[in-house]
């Protein structure tokens, strides 16, 4: 019998794979997208991205990463701004850990996507190659960025995957399972369990 995302979480904070402990980042008012807000969305079923540009692992543009697409795998989205310190001292380490761990990305799809709500000119579609560049991801990178020109606390001034995924800032993770729940939606994960689990997943 098929876990329960909730189950799944249990199981994963249970082994120490996932903890709620926040890092230091860059967080958004959580008040923006709901009351009440609980780590994001987990046990419900992912909506699907909203993220209007993206490029390969060779940083030529591409058409949209889609859940649709990799139905039936694992996904892990890692949300980041080119500026945010904990991004770089933890964020995409552990991440450089999972795609070495899972090279041809059979069972499980990753991507990194920069969720820009604020630092604007920083956080841009330039600083995509670059941190594929300086971690040598051959993954899809997007870009998915709120409105600078929006007023401070609303709506438009937060990415669509902010909104939609409920996330609290950078770095963020999202994961979801083949069916299609999301499992966890939280800043922190520990990359060395979380690959022992997903291999005995994937035997």
């Amino acid at each position: 019998m098929q876990d329960t995302p909730f189950q799944t979480r249990r199981t994963l904070i249970k082994a120490g794979i996932i903890s709620g402990t926040v890092l230091t980042g860059f967080v958004a008012p959580f008040s923006v997208f709901s009351k009440g807000h609980s780590k994001g969305i987990q046990g419900y079923i992912a909506p699907e991205l909203e993220v209007p540009y993206w490029i390969d692992g060779k940083g030529k543009e591409q058409a949209a990463f889609t859940l649709a697409a990799n139905k039936g795998k694992w996904i892990y989205l890692k949300c980041f701004q080119h500026w945010c310190p904990g991004c770089h001292a933890t964020g995409f380490p552990g991440l450089v850990k999972l795609v070495k761990a899972f090279p041809n990305h059979d069972q499980l799809a990753v991507a990194a996507i920069q969720t820009t709500f604020e630092g604007f000119t920083t956080n841009d579609q330039d600083a995509l190659r670059k941190n594929q560049l300086r971690y040598d991801l051959d993954i899809p990178f997007g870009h998915d960025s709120g409105k600078d020109s929006a007023a401070h606390g609303s709506r438009e001034r937060f990415p669509n995957t902010m909104v939609t995924y409920q996330t609290g800032g950078t770095p963020w993770i999202i994961l979801i399972n083949p069916e299609g729940h999301v499992v966890f939606n939280d800043f922190r994960v520990d990359s060395e369990k979380l690959i022992k689990y997903l291999t005995e997943q994937f035997a």
